[in-house]
């Protein structure tokens, strides 16, 4: 097996601001937090107070051998209300983008990561009438602004999952189950993404792309009517974004994000059943599958775009856990460079363990652990150091290394 990766590729991780910053109060998924009966039962709170701290804690990530990082911008802070921008707010993000210009990494700045102004939600979210406009006007104000020190946006996170979630499983905001409704949102989203590349072509010298998920999706049973309900859903949820991207017009590259392999289930009120037994499984209950992260960047090559993975971990307590996912999934990576894909780079999700949406800090993601009651105190966990030696080496067999130095 090939166990070296290209020259330049880039290693990094990922955080989102709603998760890791604290005290996004101006947002939908604050108030979603704090509704009584809402599937979101714990409170962000202080996040994990990155707001702060992201000066140290970039200086952590580029002493663990990172190159890239990728943040989000918080709608909510920068436009807290419509047509109010705050300057202080994009003050505050420039010296992010500062910070981590001056530590050596590149950023994928996030326009949109399942975030919304409380304001933007109430005119009616996605299926506003002005929704696209009114995204036009803070992705230019946020371009105009800071575009001279981002490298890649990342225009919008997971757009079919911002649909699927909030729109069809009600476990998101707005907390609706509508099985026409979330069709629509993600067509909105798909057509805010094309808006958004335009965007930032007219105002920043920034290379614009598209970051989704890609769930590997799998029948529960072998009859006709389960395997048509996992074809539509694959169409709905993987081929309308992917078939809908080509260079161009649909941006510069294309961000994969991969978790895990779903069994598809009519019957299921969840719309999916649990994996069969046999398969490993995170935290949350996924099933660890890593040959889907190579199956799904094959597919997405067919987009013709280079490709980032910009999202893939797993939840767990056991570290040890996730130095075994992050071999397999890595030389998963490598497999499909081997096959010919043009991957250019991996990060980790996620950089810290951070709130979880409707998970709340339950989930353990991080490479580097952060004790909430105890100052917020970071310390890298044995994956970040195995992390450290591949991205430092690009040779995936150095990722059990001993008798190597770190941090």
């Amino acid at each position: 097996m090939q166990l070296l990766f290209p020259d330049g590729f880039l290693w990094g991780a990922a955080t989102s601001a709603h998760q890791v910053e604290g005290g996004n109060v101006n947002s939908d998924w604050w108030r979603f937090e704090h509704t009584p009966g809402s599937p979101a039962g714990v409170s962000s709170g202080d996040g994990i107070d990155h707001l702060n701290r992201y000066r140290e804690d970039f200086d952590l990530l580029a002493s663990l051998g990172h190159t890239a990082h990728r943040l989000s911008v918080e709608w909510a802070r920068i436009e807290p209300a419509p047509g109010e921008f705050s300057d202080a707010a994009l003050a505050h993000y420039r010296r992010v983008l500062e910070a981590l210009r001056e530590r050596g990494l590149r950023s994928f700045v996030t326009l949109h990561h399942f975030t919304l102004p409380a304001w933007f939600a109430d005119r009616g979210g996605w299926l506003g009438p002005d929704a696209l406009a009114v995204f036009d006007r803070y992705c230019a104000r946020v371009l105009a602004a800071l575009g001279d020190l981002v490298d890649f946006v990342c225009t919008i996170n997971e757009p079919q999952m911002v649909a699927l979630h909030g729109y069809l499983e009600g476990y998101h905001p707005p907390g609706v189950t509508n099985a026409v409704l979330w069709k629509r949102v993600g067509r909105v989203l798909l057509e805010a993404h094309h808006r958004a590349v335009a965007t930032t072509r007219a105002h920043a010298d920034a290379a614009p792309g598209l970051v989704v998920q890609l769930p590997v999706l799998a029948p529960a049973r072998e009859d006709a009517v389960t395997r048509r309900y996992r074809d539509e859903l694959r169409a709905e949820i993987v081929d309308l974004y992917l078939d809908a991207l080509r260079p161009g017009a649909g941006g510069d590259w294309l961000g994969v994000q991969y978790y895990r392999k779903n069994w598809v289930d009519p019957a299921s009120p969840t719309i999916f059943a649990p994996p069969p037994p046999g398969f490993a499984t995170t935290q949350l209950g996924w099933a660890v599958y890593a040959d889907g992260l190579r199956e799904v960047l094959v597919r997405a090559a067919r987009t013709g775009l280079p490709l980032y993975v910009t999202e893939n971990g797993i939840a767990t307590e056991d570290d040890a856990e996730r130095v075994d996912y992050l071999e397999a999934h890595l030389g998963a990576v490598l497999d499909a460079i081997g096959d010919g894909v043009d991957v250019r780079g991996y990060l980790h999700w996620s950089a810290f363990d951070n709130f979880e949406w409707a998970e709340g800090y339950r989930p353990r993601f991080g490479l580097i652990a952060v004790d909430r009651a105890a100052g917020f105190r970071r310390e890298p966990k044995p994956s970040a150091y195995a992390f450290q030696r591949v991205a430092e080496s690009g040779d995936l067999s150095r990722l059990r290394a001993t008798g190597v130095a770190v941090a």
